[in-house]
C-alpha cells in the first residue's frame, strides 16, 4: 500500500513539475511589440558624409550558407557605403525575432572562417555610439589570400549590446524569467584595409554618424537602452 502511495505521489510530483515547466516556458515574443519593423527603414541610405555606393554590387553568401541564415534570421541587410574621401564601408545587418536560447546568432568569428577566411587578430573594445551610451564591440582582422578585411561588430540581444555568448545567455535568462523571448540583431561593419589600426577609426566614424542620424527610438533597437 505504501509503495503504491509513494509511486502515486512521485507521479503527481512529476506531472506537477512538467506542468510548471510548461507554464514557465517563455512564450511572449518581444518582437511582436514591433509590428512592421524593417531594416531597410531603420538604416538610412545616406547620413552624415556617407551614402550607399550604387556602383558596388551586393555579394550574396553561398546558397548553403544563405539557407542557414534564412533559418536563423527574419531579415538581413547588406550595403556598401562611400564617403567624400572615397573610403568604403560594408554594412551587414541580420535580425532575428526569436532568440530563445540567446545563442542562435551567427557571429563573424564563425561565419568568416566557415567561408575560408583566417582569423588573424581579435580584440574587444568599447565604442561611444551615442552621447552617454558606450557599447562593447569586437574588432577582427580576417584574411583570405590577398584580401584583408578588418571587421567591427556587436550583437544586440534583447535590450543590450553584447560580444560574447555568456552575455547573451544571461540576457536570455533574464528575459525568460519574465516569460519573454528576446529579439536579436547582428550589426557588422567592415572594410578592405591591410592596416587594422587605421581601419578601426574609420569604422568608428561611420558608426557614430549612423547612430547620430537615427531617431532615439530606432537607435535603441540597434545599440540597446543600457549603457555598458
Amino acid at each position: 500500500m505504501n509503495s503504491r502511495r509513494t509511486a502515486l505521489m512521485v507521479m503527481v510530483a512529476m506531472m506537477g513539475s512538467a506542468a510548471l515547466a510548461e507554464w514557465a516556458r517563455p512564450t511572449i515574443k518581444v518582437s511582436d511589440s514591433f509590428k512592421g519593423f524593417k531594416l531597410e527603414a531603420v538604416f538610412p541610405r545616406a547620413f552624415g558624409d556617407w551614402v550607399v555606393d550604387e556602383s558596388m554590387p551586393v555579394i550574396l553568401p553561398p546558397p548553403d550558407q544563405q539557407a542557414m541564415l534564412d533559418k536563423i534570421y527574419n531579415q538581413t541587410l547588406a550595403r556598401t557605403y562611400v564617403n567624400s574621401r572615397g573610403l568604403r564601408i560594408m554594412l551587414s545587418v541580420a535580425y532575428g525575432g526569436d532568440q530563445s536560447d540567446g545563442l542562435t546568432v551567427h557571429v563573424p568569428d564563425v561565419c568568416y572562417v566557415s567561408q575560408g577566411f583566417k582569423l588573424e587578430a581579435s580584440r574587444d573594445a568599447t565604442l561611444q555610439a551615442a552621447p552617454g551610451i558606450v557599447i562593447p564591440v569586437r574588432h577582427l582582422m580576417m584574411t583570405m589570400g590577398a584580401r584583408m578585411e578588418p571587421v567591427t561588430y556587436w550583437v544586440l540581444m534583447g535590450d543590450q549590446a553584447t560580444t560574447s555568448n555568456t552575455q547573451r545567455r544571461l540576457i536570455s535568462i533574464r528575459f525568460g524569467l519574465k516569460r519573454q523571448i528576446p529579439e536579436g540583431m547582428l550589426i557588422r561593419v567592415s572594410s578592405i584595409n591591410p592596416d587594422m589600426d587605421k581601419a578601426i577609426p574609420v569604422h568608428t566614424d561611420f558608426i557614430n554618424q549612423l547612430m547620430a542620424a537615427m531617431p532615439p527610438e530606432q537607435r535603441e533597437r540597434v545599440i540597446g537602452k543600457v549603457s555598458i
